[in-house]
């Protein structure tokens, strides 16, 4: 199977790395952890995946999820898989502060935006490879 990620996905992210056969991209938008998952298959349904891979990706959110809380100090956690401009099967994992720009309404379409500071992805893929042992960086 060729597997890529969305050109929109790519466009929007930097790529950081894997877990077995998940793609780990995160978010442009510095204002935001925004971390967003990507499994190798080709369906686009989260339900019409087998249980064992269900299982796989949900342990990923998990870790991802506790790695935001833990880097980057947040105060809630969103987990979203929703998909209707991107068909690729997709999970955002963001963190929330509740003095963020778009606290308590949602960070999609918002025009708040800030670039990372040069160095930041590579600090924040050493730390996710530090921090989770099956996390491969790229």
């Amino acid at each position: 199977m060729t597997f890529h990620i969305d050109e929109r996905l790519a466009a929007d992210s930097y790529r950081l790395g894997k877990f077995d056969d998940c793609q780990l991209l995160l978010s442009r938008n510095a204002l935001f952890p925004w971390f967003i998952l990507v499994p190798v298959t080709q369906e686009i349904e989260f339900h019409k995946l087998g249980p064992e891979q269900q299982s796989r990706i949900q342990r990923h959110i998990n870790a991802v999820a506790q790695f935001i809380e833990e880097y980057f100090s947040t105060d809630k956690i969103n987990i979203a898989n929703i998909g209707n401009i991107v068909s690729q099967l997709h999970i955002h994992i963001i963190g929330r502060k509740r003095n963020d720009a778009c606290w308590p309404g949602v960070v999609w379409g918002t025009t708040h935006f800030s670039e990372y500071k040069t160095g930041d992805v590579i600090i924040i893929k050493k730390q996710l490879a530090d921090t989770l042992t099956f996390f491969v960086p790229d």
